[in-house]
Parts: structure tokens; sequence; C-alpha cells
């Protein structure tokens, strides 16, 4: 079993790239009736961290965002990105049955699976010798297919000069600044990574070794965050990624084994001004100004890391002069902060950290009377998280209250729109070890069909609202898959895993 992962493709963005034209492979794929496209939903957190650990190893439990604070020690700062912490999470989750644990494969991802057949795979790279091994490198003894690589790479590059070009001159909304980096930062993950892996695969399936692998293709992902999720970048991303899926196709009528293919992604994406641009300043900047002046307030607003940062510079949490900030200085600072706010794409975290446990909503109120009452009344706020001592689990919104244990509302449902497992996602992540004290969604526009990030960025994912909870899977049809709705990344698992077995 080949399984590609398309990384933060919704499932109705893959039908209508389809509908377009821009994908005749998985088209294909889908008319001559070789493979079912299903859609699943993703956990509350609806990003590549929590996603993949359920996915690969069937366990995401206290995973509650992109980035966490744990309190009990010291306020460490957790995040599914970055050499040591995926590492450290791996441990956590793992129980040694991942997918990929028998005979299987790594190739691009966070975790691992369970295999020690890894390259680039994040949460063994620290071994010198899995960052990309021979066969990685072995791409670059063939002089054609690196020229080719090559023109591919200025050919995006180019895109990207058009596109920055084009989107100032029609002055596309919602638009942020990309700058130079970006520029080569793309062609990197749309181009260079992407043929880097299907030439990976291509060499896994010759050498007929492997009974399943596992890739992920960062390009889409990465060209939605920043230029939109339909936008013509997007179209082009996706046209690029269906001739991958093509070329290993076609590469498998020559080779001894006949490999099963499986096309998914990890979750989707939503459109939509940021919260900065809507409201006119940060959501770091509102929730200070909501707390006493002499507050120590640290914030971490932004969850790209796990998208491009740490796939050019492995070690870059290690060398400082690659950072704005020493490690050592951050750490001082989560220690000393008397606030922490954390956002994962529109999700936002608050921890009050004078407090080693989770404080309760009235505990809350009674020492910081306005915080709850002005972030509900903002209008960019959908709903938030907390716990009553009294009542239990309780989402708030504008015009009313959801008691989550009691399945009671009191006003206007604060979770309409938000999906008919909402409260289910709430009620899990509510019962993890590191949730904050509150815990924020932003709104969700159906019509417009919008949320705003947290983070400076167009296409955003991390929480609930729109797509991004809607990924797809396309599998092989004669699998045996239950009708039911597939609900949460570690289902996934057990539908991967079940298939895999009756394949054996």
């Amino acid at each position: 079993m080949i399984i590609v992962e398309i990384d933060g493709l919704a499932h109705d963005v893959l039908c209508e790239a389809v509908e377009r034209g821009v994908m005749p492979t998985v088209k294909s794929m889908m008319d001559d009736k070789t493979h079912i496209l299903r859609k699943w939903e993703t956990d509350l957190s609806s990003q590549t961290g929590a996603s993949q650990a359920g996915i690969l190893h069937g366990n995401n439990e206290d995973i509650t965002a992109f980035r966490w604070i744990e309190k009990e020690n010291d306020n460490q700062m957790m995040q599914c990105s970055g050499v040591t912490k995926v590492k450290i999470l791996e441990e956590r989750i793992s129980d040694g049955n991942g997918l990929l644990a028998d005979n299987g494969a790594s190739r691009s991802n966070l975790f691992s699976g369970d295999t020690d057949n890894v390259i680039f795979t994040f949460s063994k790279i620290t071994d010198l010798r899995k960052l990309y091994n021979g066969a990685w490198f072995s791409i670059f003894s063939n002089p054609s297919d690196f020229a080719r690589i090559v023109v591919l790479v200025i050919e995006d590059m180019i895109h990207e000069i058009y596109s920055q070009l084009k989107h100032r001159l029609l002055n596309i909304r919602p638009r942020i600044s990309r700058g130079i980096a970006y520029i080569p930062t793309r062609a990197g993950t749309n181009v260079f990574m992407r043929e880097i892996n299907t030439e990976t695969l291509i060499g896994d399936m010759f050498v007929g070794d492997i009974d399943v692998a596992y890739s992920t293709y960062l390009g889409y992902d990465e060209i939605a965050h920043y230029s939109g999720v339909r936008d013509d970048d997007a179209w082009f991303a996706l046209k690029g990624m269906d001739r991958q899926i093509k070329r290993l196709i076609n590469a498998n009528k020559y080779f001894p084994r006949e490999y099963q293919f499986v096309i998914q992604s990890d979750h989707g994406q939503t459109n939509g001004a940021t919260f900065k641009q809507r409201y006119g300043e940060s959501f770091e900047d509102f929730v200070k100004s909501l707390l006493p002046i002499d507050m120590d307030i640290y914030a971490n607003m932004s969850s790209n890391e796990d998208h491009f940062a740490e796939v050019y510079v492995p070690f870059s949490d290690k060398l400082d002069f690659l950072k704005n900030k020493n490690k050592d200085d951050e750490e001082k600072k989560l220690k000393e902060s008397e606030v922490i706010v954390l956002a994962s794409g529109n999700l936002a975290m608050i921890y009050l950290t004078q407090w080693k446990h989770r404080l309760t909503y009235e505990e809350i109120n009674k020492m910081f009377p306005d915080l709850i009452r002005e972030i509900v009344s903002n209008e960019y706020i959908g709903f938030i998280l907390v716990r009553s001592s009294q009542k239990g689990d309780m989402a708030i919104g504008k015009y009313g209250i959801y008691y989550l244990d009691n399945d009671e509302i009191e006003g206007k449902n604060p979770l309409e729109g938000f999906g008919d497992y909402i409260v289910q996602h709430l009620k899990r992540n509510s019962s993890f070890k590191y949730t904050p004290d509150i815990l924020v969604n932003s709104f969700y526009d159906a019509e417009n069909d919008e949320v705003c990030a947290f983070e400076e960025l167009v296409g955003s994912h991390g929480g609930v609202g729109g797509s991004q909870s809607e990924p797809f899977i396309l599998y092989p049809s004669e699998w045996d898959v239950p009708d039911e709705e597939i609900v949460g990344a570690e289902n996934i698992y057990k539908v991967l895993k079940t298939n895999l077995e009756n394949i054996k």
C-alpha cells in the first residue's frame, strides 16, 4: 500500500479541483470506480500534528492544538514541530503498533508510525543516518533528473513572483505580505520536496521490500496559507500534485509487486481575513487590554512552522543566529509570564499561569471579571470553552451557553454552524491534560465561508469552522469500510490498519 497525503486539502476543494479538470488522474480513479471518495472529519484540532498522530499511531490524546502549555512542567511549551518536541510527542503516543510498524516506510512526515525505515521524518530526524539516507541522495546521481527539478523550481519561483504582483495590482483580498524570502520557500515545498517524495516512493516500489509507505506532500497547504484556498496558485499546486499521483500509478505497472494506492488529506483549510486585519489589533493585544497593566504576558501567534521552516534547517531550534530570540530567553519568559496566549489557526488558547491547575469559570470571573465577558462580546469570536466547577464544561457565545455535560442550551446555541460533532469534539478536548483555562474559537461566516485566523494567514486551520475540519480519503473500491461517518483521525488509522492487514 502506498499512502499519499496531500497536506491541507479539504474534501470540497478536491471535488472542485476535479470538476475544473485540475486533477484528471484523481478524476479517473473515481470515474473508473477503482476508488471511492469519502469525506471524514478531524478532531477539534484540525492540524497536521493531531491528525498525523491519530492516523499513524492511532492516538492523538492530549494534543489539544498545534502548541500548548504544560503548567505542571514550569510552563513548558510543547508543539507539533521541532525535532526534539516531535520526538517527545511520539514517545507519548506510541504503543509500538503504529500504521507502519510492520515492514512500513515513513517519507517526509511528522511521526514515524513506529517504523525505523524513515526519510525526513521529524520524530527520528536526530539520527543523522535517517535524515535523508542514501535513497534520498541517489536521486541527484541522475543528471537529467537533477536538471528537471532545478527547472521546475525556477518555474515555480517565477509563478510566485507573478502571483505577488497580481495580488497587489488587482488588490485581491484577503491578502498578507509574502516577501522575497517566501519565493524559494514556496518552490522548496511545492516542487523540490514534492519531486523528492515521488522519486523516493518510486524507488521503494522498485525495490519492493516494503509493504506500506506513507508520504506527505506539503505544497498545497503552504500555498493556500499565503495565496488562499481556491486561488490560481492553489490550483497550480494541485495540478502538479495530480501529476505525481499519475507517475506513481504508472510506475507501479513495471515493478514486481502490485501496490494499492490511497490518496488522502489530514485536514482542510478555510479562508478569511485575519483577526488583526478585521479588528485592528492582534488577539494578543486584545487580551492584554483586558488584564491588569502590570501582568507579564507571553504570546506565540504563529503555527506555520509545521509547514516549511524546519524542512530546510531541521536543527534550527539549536542555531540561535537563525532565530530572532534565544531559546533560553524564551523558556525564561515562559516560566516568568503570568499569562500565555497561543494561536493555532482560528483557535486560540489563554493560560493564566500564576495557577498550576486549570482555572474554573468561577475562578476566572472572580479574579478577572471583564476577561470572559469581553472576549465573548467581540464580534469576531464564535465561542469559548471553559470549565465550571458547578456546571461542568461550557461553550459560551454572545447570546447563549451550551452546557456540554448536560446537553442543555441557555439562550441561542453558540455552537450552531460548527458541525454535527462539535459537542463531541469539545468534550474530548476539554478532557485533555493540557487544555487551556480559556479556549477561544473565532466566528464562522457560513455565507462567505470564512473564519478569521489569530495568526497572519489567508487560509488557516487549527480550530473549527468551514472546510478545515473536512479532509478526504480516496481508497480502493474493494476495501471493507463501514458506511457510517468517519469522525476523528484515530478512525482513519483503523480503516487503513484493518485493510492493510486484509491485503496481507
